[in-house]
C-alpha cells in the first residue's frame, strides 16, 4: 500500500509518517520509482508506536524497545529481558517529571493567590 492508504488505514499525517521513518521506527520498502511500499505489518508498527508515544515514551527509546514488544490481547508485552528494566526507568523519568510539574503548578498558585484583583 502506498503513503495515503497507510494514512487512512492509522489517522497518522504523512508527515508524522516520514518523521517515524527518519527516526527508524518504520521502514518500508521502496519501489523502483521511490515511493513508499507499506504492508499490513506497518499498520500494526504505526499503531504500537501511537501507544507508546501515548504512554509518554521518546521516539529514541521507542526505536530500542519496539522489536522487543509482541502484543498480548490488548496490550504490549515485552519479549526481551532488558526491555523492562528500560521501560521502568522511563516511568521513574515520567514520575519526576510529574513531580517538577506539581511543583510549578503550586508555584502558580502562590501567585495567582496573591492577586489583589
Amino acid at each position: 500500500m502506498r503513503i495515503g492508504d497507510l494514512v487512512r488505514r492509522t489517522g497518522v499525517s504523512e508527515r508524522l509518517l516520514r518523521y517515524y521513518e527518519e527516526q527508524g521506527l518504520l521502514a518500508p520498502e521502496r519501489r523502483p520509482s521511490g515511493y513508499r511500499e507499506y504492508t499490513e505489518a506497518h499498520v500494526e508498527t504505526v499503531r504500537r508506536i501511537r501507544c507508546l508515544l501515548a504512554a509518554g515514551l521518546r521516539t529514541s527509546t521507542i526505536a530500542t524497545v519496539l522489536p522487543c514488544l509482541a502484543p498480548d490481547g490488548e496490550r504490549l508485552a515485552p519479549t526481551c529481558p532488558d526491555v523492562v528494566g528500560q521501560l521502568r526507568r522511563e516511568r521513574d523519568r515520567i514520575d519526576r517529571a510529574m513531580q517538577d510539574l506539581r511543583e510549578s503548578r503550586e508555584a502558580l498558585d502562590l501567585v495567582i493567590s496573591a492577586a489583589r484583583l
